[in-house]
């Protein structure tokens, strides 16, 4: 199964954020709540966690792209 990975919500005004760093690689194996990727909002840097586990199969933004809140960041599949 293929899960679409959407950037969550992180914070009340958060709705913008840019994409500082990949934490993993495609093909790499992720648990559910383990650390994908570093984001910065303009008050903070924060991790955004796997929602399921898997393997990532593809990662749709790269470092430096400026992406919104619910836009699709990678695809993780079992």
């Amino acid at each position: 199964m293929r899960s679409l990975v959407r950037l969550p919500k992180l914070g009340e005004t958060a709705a913008d954020v840019v994409i500082q760093q990949w934490l993993v690689r495609v093909g790499d194996s992720v648990e559910a709540g383990q650390p994908l990727v570093s984001v910065e909002t303009d008050k903070v840097t924060t991790e955004v966690p796997a929602p399921v586990s898997g393997i990532i199969a593809e990662i749709l933004v790269q470092s430096d792209d400026e992406v919104r809140t619910g836009d699709h960041i990678c695809v993780i599949t079992d």
